[in-house]
């Protein structure tokens, strides 16, 4: 399209040099002799010439506007929107810039606000672990296994921050290596629930699993026991004395579906959106904000697809799906 409009434009002031050649020519002679069709093509090529300069001024002013924005962006500046303006693909252009700076302000928001919360969720183990050290030292504090156990378990807590945060990266950057082996689901399943019934017997919460069939699949067993972790135990977390969880494995379109249902008080509508993101937290969490954002990374990295299902007193189901391929016969 600009290089017809190019040859136009190039072809219309070839013709207005070859007549102003000619009328130049002719000056000398009568009036009369000039053709009218001549005075006509002159006055035609001149707004033509007078259309195509409003054209590419109306073209020029929205590429300054981008040009303007694309520097304050390069500054760091993702508030910036410009007004879209000018020839439809001069406003499509505009949109789109727009929509990309719309996005940057809000990874860098995110960026911002993930940064508060890894210092937060640092400093808290460090701070117990700095007094404690310093109460014992000044005799505040007895020298005594107690208070050196609490110690042990906030770095325990600090270690498993680290370890979290280490595995969100590494997934989300796709530099996370699975160890991929043919692996029972079923036993999996059973294996991690066993670690957790203790827990739930002393919680008073039936802690129950459904498996259709023997499923034996391709993935990381170490990986995708983490995500069965992270499940089981926000479940417990959130399911009141004499409630249950129910852990249930079945195939379906090619794809093995874990569902965790719980009986807990539920997750608000306008919560249930945002809890996969890192570091969300609902008014009542008492977690981190990392469990169930590792948990979605993990099983999206297996090639699956993960999702939540809530009402407020109604309990919780996260369901998560993963393919059946290189299937063990």
């Amino acid at each position: 399209m600009f290089v017809v409009f190019i040859l136009v434009v190039c072809g219309i002031l070839t013709f207005l040099g070859w007549f102003i050649a000619s009328l130049l020519g002719a000056i000398n002679a009568p009036l009369s002799s000039i053709s009218p069709i001549a005075v006509i093509a002159f006055v035609i090529g001149v707004a033509i010439i007078l259309e195509i300069g409003r054209t590419l001024r109306r073209s020029l002013t929205p590429i300054g506007d981008l040009m303007e924005a694309s520097g304050r962006v390069a500054d760091g500046d993702y508030s910036i929107r410009v007004r879209e303006r000018g020839p439809r693909e001069m406003r499509s252009l505009t949109r789109s810039f727009n929509a990309m700076t719309e996005r940057l302000q809000s990874n860098e928001e995110l960026r911002r606000n993930m940064l508060a919360d890894v210092t937060h969720e640092l400093r808290t183990p460090l701070t117990v672990i700095q007094g404690s050290l310093e109460g014992m030292l000044d005799g505040v504090y007895p020298l005594d296994r107690d208070r050196v156990e609490s110690i042990l378990n906030e770095t325990r807590l600090l270690s498993r921050v680290i370890d979290d945060l280490r595995t969100l990266a590494l997934s989300e950057s796709g530099a996370l290596k699975l160890q991929k082996e043919s692996t029972d689901l079923g036993d999996l399943i059973n294996q991690t629930v066993a670690a957790f019934q203790s827990q739930a017997n002393t919680a008073g919460i039936a802690l129950t699993t459904e498996i259709a069939a023997p499923q034996t699949i391709e993935v990381d067993p170490q990986r995708i026991r983490e995500v069965l972790e992270n499940l089981i135990a926000n479940a417990l977390r959130y399911t009141p004395r004499d409630g249950s969880v129910r852990i249930k494995c079945e195939p379906t379109n090619q794809q093995v579906s874990v569902s965790i249902s719980d009986t807990g008080q539920g997750i608000a509508a306008e919560n249930l959106p945002h809890i996969f993101d890192r570091f969300y937290r609902g008014s009542d969490s008492r977690g981190t904000g990392l469990g169930l954002a590792i948990a979605k990374s993990l099983v999206t990295a297996h090639g699956g697809e993960i999702s939540a299902r809530s009402e407020l007193g109604q309990g919780t189901t996260i369901t998560f799906t993963l393919p059946i391929k290189n299937v063990s016969p």
